[in-house]
């Protein structure tokens, strides 16, 4: 299972969560940023529908693979 940290962050005159070094949209507060943040975490462990994805690796290749939809992260914010 893998783990996922939110961070919120002042950003472009106002404050964003990010990932992995990718920004969310701006928030006027730091509040709203947060709990932006914390949606987005408890969404992350909803579980979903099995399905059929295709992704282009770093390589450039196409691949087709099932997933489950249960395989949920671990999401959480650090504040």
């Amino acid at each position: 299972m893998s783990l996922v940290h939110y961070r919120v962050t002042p950003h472009d005159g106002g404050w964003a969560y990010t990932f992995d070094g990718v920004f969310s949209e701006s928030f006027p507060t730091r509040e709203a940023a947060l709990k932006a943040a914390r949606r987005v975490a408890r969404e992350q462990n909803v579980p979903g529908e099995g399905r059929v994805i295709e992704f282009q690796s770093a390589d450039g290749r196409w691949h087709t693979e099932m997933v489950t939809g249960g395989d949920r992260p671990v999401a959480d914010v650090i504040e």
